[in-house]
């Protein structure tokens, strides 16, 4: 059975499930996967299971879920597929960075290897998508990005965004309308106990979700790939007035986002973020 045999929901299972991996959630647990596709675990479990009779995934009763040599390679093609359509769908139609998630996953089940080959050349072959994910090369191998997540920057050291995480359309929203999108300089300053306890509004999540953001400090460290956990809360309701970018992580309940006064710390010709200081 070739990929374009698989149903449309088989396929994106498997992308979901690589994304999932590739993403920095190691093992995929059947509630990650549910999570990510908006659905009750028994679905996610009666997919998995016509998966794994396929010969496309592994997942035993309570365990994690693993692709074949199969699955990995017909997963690989779909991310391909998903991230030149959003990239297209940005760089020729205007489209915003918000915007393209499920315009692509509506394509990518039509278009076909050729199509997609044709729109990678004409797109001059791009490393990455419009969020920074790397785009799967036309022979399976993926660009390599050193990086760390955002939980991981100490206070007040600049790095440029390289990578958000593309399921939550507030928070690409939310990030650009402060000047905090793809490439973009940052820093990070963690609020006091006190502060994190008294300004409230924000419902934690399970952490399903995964990273959010992926960046590169730019005067610490060798930038060495690190994948813990950073994951973004409910946003507030009415917005947020502090312009506070509230994340939840293992060891700061809020991360907020300053802009960058001085560019010599970013660098000669560097642009600093542009968020308003609360």
């Amino acid at each position: 059975m070739t990929l374009q045999d698989l149903s449309p929901q088989a396929q994106d299972y498997l992308k979901m499930i690589w994304d999932l991996r590739e993403w920095g959630h190691g093992a995929v647990q059947p509630s990650a996967l549910a999570y990510r596709a908006h659905v009750r675990a028994s679905t996610v479990s009666g997919a998995v299971s016509r998966l794994v009779a396929g010969g496309y995934a592994r997942h035993t009763p309570y365990g994690t879920i693993a692709l074949t040599e199969r699955g990995e390679r017909y997963a690989v093609r779909m991310a391909r597929k998903h991230r030149l359509l959003e990239m297209f769908l940005v760089t020729t139609l205007g489209y915003r960075w918000d915007e393209v998630h499920p315009e692509a996953d509506a394509l990518e089940h039509a278009a076909s290897d050729l199509m997609i080959d044709r729109i990678d050349e004409l797109l001059g072959h791009p490393d990455a998508d419009p969020h920074g994910d790397p785009i799967p090369r036309a022979d399976g191998s993926l660009p390599t990005q050193a990086a760390i997540t955002l939980v991981d920057l100490p206070d007040g050291v600049p790095a440029r965004i390289v990578r958000v995480n593309d399921v939550e359309p507030t928070l690409l929203h939310r990030l650009e309308h402060h000047g905090a999108g793809l490439h973009a300089v940052i820093a990070v300053s963690r609020p006091q106990e006190d502060d994190a306890a008294t300004s409230g509004g924000h419902a934690d999540r399970s952490g399903d979700e995964g990273p959010i953001m992926h960046i590169v400090a730019l005067n610490t460290g060798d930038g060495s790939p690190d994948t813990a956990p950073c994951t973004i809360t409910d946003p507030p309701d009415p917005p947020n007035p502090t312009n506070r970018i509230p994340l939840d992580a293992a060891e700061t309940a809020r991360i907020r986002v300053l802009p960058l006064r001085d560019e010599r710390a970013v660098g000669r010709g560097e642009a600093a973020a542009n968020v308003p200081r609360s």
